[in-house]
C-alpha cells in the first residue's frame, strides 16, 4: 500500500508539473516568468553518488566514479557515509578527499543511519576537511531534539527533510531549529506549488533550501526553475544560492531533458514552458501499457 500511494504522489506531481507548462504556455511565457521571474540565470549542481557496491574494492570504484566527474567540471559532489562500518567510511572519504583536494565541496549523506552520538563522531574530521559542505540527515526525523542537540554542537551545516510530505512536516523541524538547510523534493510533496511554499518556509524561518533531486531530470528541472526564482538574501549582487542535487548514476530518465551542467553549473532555459524538447522517445520506452503493477 505504501508503495502504491507514493507512487501515486509522484504522479500527482508529475501532474502538477505538467500542468504548470500548459498554464505557462498559453500565458506565451516561460514557467520561471509565470511564476514572477527569475532571479539567475544559471544555477549551481552538485554530482550525486551512491558510493557503496558489493564488491570488495568499492572505496577504489567510488574514487573511479568521482574522478570521472570532477574531469566532466564538477565542483562540488555528494557521497554516502553510514552503510558500512565508521572507520571504512573514514577511509573512503579520506581517499575521495586526496583524490578531489580542498577546493572541491564534499557532501556527506548519511540517510538517516546514525544515532546523535555516533553522528557527532563525524565532528573531530570537520577541522581536517574543511571543504564539507553540509551533514545530510544524519539521523531518523522522529528525534527533533536530538537533531537539534547536533545541529547545535556540529561545525558544519546540517540538512535534510527530502521525504517531508509538504511545508507542515517542516514546521516542527524548523520551529526547533533542527536544520540549516532543508531538502525538499518535488515529487515528494503535493505538487510543484507545495514545494516552493517549503522554500517560501525556510526564507521565513532563515533557512537555506537545496531542493533533492533523484527522479530524473524533469522534476530537477523545476526544482531550478524553482531556485532560480527565490529571491536574494540580500542586496549584494554576490548572492549566493544553494546548489541543486545532480544524479550522475546510471538512469534512464536522466536524458529526458537535454539539459546539461557546464563547470558545475545549468544555465535556465529561456524558451516557453519548460524552454526545452522532452525525448519522447524515452517517454514511449517506459510508458505505462495498462496492466497491473
Amino acid at each position: 500500500m505504501r508503495t502504491i500511494q507514493k507512487w501515486h504522489q509522484r504522479a500527482a506531481s508529475a501532474v502538477s508539473m505538467a500542468l504548470t507548462e500548459i498554464a505557462a504556455k498559453a500565458a506565451d511565457c516561460s514557467v520561471c516568468e509565470l511564476w514572477g521571474g527569475r532571479y539567475r540565470e544559471e544555477i549551481p549542481v552538485y554530482a550525486s553518488f551512491q558510493s557503496y557496491s558489493d564488491s570488495p574494492q568499492w572505496i577504489s570504484r567510488s574514487v573511479s566514479n568521482v574522478e570521472a566527474q570532477l574531469k566532466k567540471g564538477f565542483e562540488q559532489i555528494k557521497v554516502k557515509i553510514g552503510g558500512t562500518s565508521f572507520k571504512e567510511d573514514v577511509r573512503h572519504i579520506n581517499a575521495l578527499q586526496h583524490t578531489a583536494g580542498s577546493s572541491i565541496t564534499m557532501i556527506l549523506d548519511a540517510n538517516q543511519s546514525y544515532d546523535a552520538a555516533a553522528a557527532f563522531k563525524w565532528e573531530r574530521y570537520f577541522s581536517e576537511w574543511t571543504n564539507i559542505g553540509w551533514l545530510e540527515e544524519p539521523l531518523p526525523f522522529d528525534q527533533p531534539q536530538d537533531y537539534a542537540m547536533l545541529r547545535s554542537r556540529l561545525s558544519v551545516p546540517v540538512a535534510g527533510g527530502e521525504n517531508m510530505k509538504g511545508p507542515a512536516q517542516y514546521v516542527p523541524l524548523l520551529s526547533q531549529r533542527c536544520l540549516d538547510i532543508i531538502q525538499p523534493d518535488v515529487m515528494h510533496v503535493n505538487g510543484i506549488d507545495e514545494f516552493r511554499d517549503c522554500l517560501q518556509l525556510a526564507r521565513y524561518f532563515g533557512v537555506r533550501a537545496s531542493a533533492h533531486a533523484y527522479d530524473g531530470s524533469l522534476s530537477r528541472l523545476y526544482a531550478l526553475f524553482a531556485q532560480a526564482c527565490l529571491p536574494p538574501w540580500s542586496k549584494m549582487k554576490n548572492d549566493h544560492i544553494e546548489p541543486i542535487e545532480w544524479d550522475v548514476m546510471e538512469n534512464p530518465f536522466t536524458d529526458l531533458v537535454s539539459l546539461q551542467p557546464s563547470k558545475g553549473m545549468v544555465h535556465i532555459p529561456k524558451g516557453k514552458g519548460i524552454g526545452t524538447e522532452i525525448n519522447k522517445e524515452i517517454v514511449n520506452r517506459y510508458k505505462w501499457d495498462g496492466s497491473a503493477y
